[in-house]
């Protein structure tokens, strides 16, 4: 298996509303990529974040699996959405 952990810190500006509809977006990776295994997303509740104020985890049954998730159009929206509302993210993939 691989596990892919992704780490954002939302910008000061951005609303409320534009924050739920990016977490929107990448939660519906997991129905609309066919390689995911599973997936959430949410916001960090514990401040332990380091500055990151939101974390991702996805799991792939392989690198391949991994790979077809990271050129999907979808996750490249998502991506898109991501950077116009953070300010820098963190990305970790290993296999477990």
């Amino acid at each position: 298996m691989i596990d892919h952990l992704v780490l954002f810190a939302a910008k000061d500006d951005a609303s409320p509303e534009d924050i739920e509809d990016l977490l929107e977006t990448l939660r519906g990776l997991r129905n609309s990529v066919e390689s995911v295994v599973d997936l959430s997303v949410g916001e960090d509740f514990s401040g332990r974040g380091g500055g990151y104020t939101h974390g991702l985890f996805a799991r792939f049954e392989d690198r391949d699996g991994l790979t077809q998730y990271l050129k999907h159009p979808e996750h490249v929206a998502g991506v898109e959405k991501l950077d116009a509302l953070t300010t820098g993210r963190l990305v970790v993939d290993y296999e477990s």
